[in-house]
């Protein structure tokens, strides 16, 4: 798939799509690369050829403004887990309204189908569990709440511009280019980024947990270092607390490993 810009993106993925196409599939965020989709336009088209879409939006919820109305996904998944602050288990699916009587529950339980039904038939059969812990669940609208008092559309920019920052630093150590342009139409003032809070670059080739485990070993850096279609990759993540001395502290790390050689492949040289 062309990473270049957004309308290259989706005609690249259209061509995909046949007459026998029935459901798409799709990461709003990707894990690996950190790459942000314009899935809004490929929800547009599939709408319009009656193809179902399935959004996993694990790394999206909190990272970037979401409109599920807007977005009109028939089905999209998010964790507030990783980016709203929320505590694990606080999963939520959604449905769109003509989608939910193709869901059914995984889990029931005695009161699942009661005598007396609430006015959403889905949201009854898919939270009535019987017997569970749904304190994760109870948290999320504290979690909104403390986005909001916080002006969270701030923190978010200033979470994306240090994202490039260690983008910049990065890209300038390895002399690797990024897997993409910064926009979705590079040049273009304003367009929307292809990275939010976190940014997957390259690494020279290497050994990954090796190298992950001696970043934490010896500079207490937690950071996913992972081999992807045969290319190793680092992915960086920023949030609030995050500042510019721990990008400086990971460039400064990998400076020395670099140079030492001991996890990467003989010959690597820093530009």
């Amino acid at each position: 798939m062309p990473v270049t810009t957004a309308q290259d993106f989706v005609e690249c993925f259209w061509s995909g799509v046949t007459a026998r196409t029935r459901v798409i599939f799709l990461s709003h965020i990707t894990s690996p690369t950190a790459l942000i989709f314009p899935v809004d336009e490929i929800c547009r088209r599939a709408r319009r050829a009656g193809i179902l879409t399935v959004i996993d939006g694990a790394h999206a919820v909190g990272q970037v403004s979401l409109d599920l109305a807007a977005l009109d996904a028939d089905f999209y998944v998010g964790n507030p887990h990783k980016w709203m602050l929320s505590p694990k288990g606080s999963g939520f699916l959604y449905a769109r309204r003509d989608a939910q009587p193709l869901v059914e529950p995984l889990v029931v339980s005695w009161g699942w189908r009661p005598e007396r039904p609430g006015p959403s038939r889905f949201v009854q059969e898919q939270e009535w569990q019987g017997t569970r812990d749904i304190a994760a669940y109870l948290s999320v609208p504290a979690a909104i709440h403390f986005m909001n008092a916080h002006d969270w559309d701030r923190v978010r920019a200033e979470c994306h511009a240090l994202a490039g920052y260690a983008r910049s630093a990065l890209t300038n150590l390895t002399g690797l280019a990024p897997l993409s342009p910064e926009t979705w139409d590079d040049g273009v003032p304003g367009a929307p980024a292809w990275f939010a809070q976190m940014i997957s670059l390259p690494l020279p080739p290497c050994e990954p947990q090796a190298l992950k485990q001696q970043l934490y070993d010896a500079y207490k850096i937690e950071v996913p270092v992972i081999q992807w279609n045969n290319r190793h990759l680092i992915r960086v993540s920023i949030q609030a607390y995050n500042t510019r001395a721990h990008v400086d502290a990971l460039v400064s790390a990998l400076t020395r490993l670099l140079m030492s050689s001991s996890h990467f492949a003989a010959g690597v040289a820093l530009r």
